[in-house]
């Protein structure tokens, strides 16, 4: 199942990666890595909390009174078949850690592993989450809903960044990424045969149309000071030449960080869907599928991040906001915290299925993250 933990803490997180890697998990799937970690932090004699999750756990490390804060992995990868050629590549066809959540696993382990070395120095306690389906974006919430984060007073996560040479450090202030919602439309009208559409509606035609004019929503209806994406990313309509169809389906997402925009849009789209569908004389509905809200840092805790990274060596960078979603939201709705991205990179992107990261990035985050909770502690201790 899971290798021994050896004592050189570089290879020992390389180890752990790759051995994750080899065997990736969907979403709610995690069971073999849940497995793993849990004999890694038996083996490093780390408690691990009694919670009702299926997939994932908490560990928390430290046995003084005083503040908890919390450091997050996410531990679930992604249905793509692995193209990388490596040694350890995936060996579970059409699955593949694109994402770098084994990085991101190894990376927390390895923070868990060094805080334990302190335990007895910490003012407080740490919580170590391992996320299930992060990738879903509401695995967040089955963690809240066990109640492993109560009387958390701060809480920070990374992710890598292929975009970021080793050695870098980026986060910022506010909204680091998105809000992420998912519509699907449905477009209905009459069948009929291609060469007499008067004989029927015309539900590509009108899909069309609509397509179209969501992209107001962005560029009319929404301010340009806030951005705003809004991608019709899948059409289904139609099963041969000569036919029109009777029904079309699109599939989209729709991208901000603004809240009050992001609540009016489903509003605003539902009045060009079925305003386009009635004079077309078809009918059209629109299902709406909320994701995670926008990542808003909190400033203080932001910025405290920074510092530290500063200190424990990194090259620190103020990075502009992105569009990618992460469900780390929903923590920082409930705790104050920062979500914050470690170089590892150049690489492909995100999602790709040749996407690798550098391993060296990983035993210098893995100090960071100790370091951080470590100092975190003694921060919510002063303040006390």
């Amino acid at each position: 199942m899971a290798p021994k933990l050896e004592t050189d803490l570089a290879n020992q997180l390389i180890d752990v990666r790759r051995n994750l890697h080899r065997e990736p998990e969907l979403s709610y799937e995690e069971f073999r890595t849940t497995a793993k970690l849990r004999e890694w932090l038996t083996e490093a004699e780390i408690r691990i909390l009694d919670l009702p999750l299926a997939t994932g756990l908490i560990a928390e490390i430290g046995h003084a009174e005083g503040p908890v804060v919390a450091i997050r992995c996410d531990i679930d990868a992604l249905p793509i078949e692995e193209q990388t050629g490596l040694p350890f590549a995936s060996e579970i066809s059409g699955k593949m850690h694109a994402c770098g959540h084994d990085f991101h696993t190894a990376v927390i382990l390895g923070a868990a592993l060094l805080l334990k070395e302190r335990e007895s120095e910490l003012p407080g306690k740490v919580r170590v989450l391992f996320q299930p389906a992060e990738e879903t974006g509401h695995g967040a919430e089955s963690v809240l809903a066990s109640g492993g984060l109560k009387d958390v007073a701060a809480i920070f996560g990374l992710h890598n960044s292929p975009e970021l040479p080793t050695g870098t450090f980026g986060t910022r202030s506010g909204a680091l990424t998105a809000g992420v919602d998912r519509f699907e439309i449905t477009v209905k009208g009459v069948g009929a045969h291609a060469a007499t559409p008067e004989n029927g509606v015309d539900a590509i035609v009108t899909a069309a149309q609509i397509i179209t004019m969501l992209q107001t929503v962005v560029s009319r209806q929404s301010t340009a000071l806030e951005p705003v994406v809004l991608s019709v990313t899948r059409i289904n309509g139609g099963f041969t030449w000569n036919v029109l169809p009777e029904k079309v389906e699109l599939e989209g997402t729709v991208r901000t960080y603004n809240e009050e925009i992001r609540r009016s849009i489903p509003e605003r789209m539902t009045r060009i869907i079925e305003g386009i569908a009635a004079a077309a004389g078809a009918e059209a509905e629109l299902h709406w599928y909320p994701g995670p809200a926008a990542t808003i840092n909190h400033a203080e805790w932001a910025d405290f991040t920074k510092e530290v990274a500063a200190e424990t060596g990194y090259e620190v960078r103020d990075i502009p906001p992105q569009m990618g979603g992460e469900d780390f939201s929903f923590y920082l709705q409930q705790i104050p915290g920062a979500f914050v991205n470690i170089g590892a990179g150049p690489a492909y992107p995100l999602h790709h299925p040749q996407f690798d990261v550098d391993e060296a990035a990983i035993e210098p985050a893995a100090r960071y993250f100790a370091s951080l909770a470590e100092r975190a502690l003694e921060k919510l201790q002063a303040k006390a």
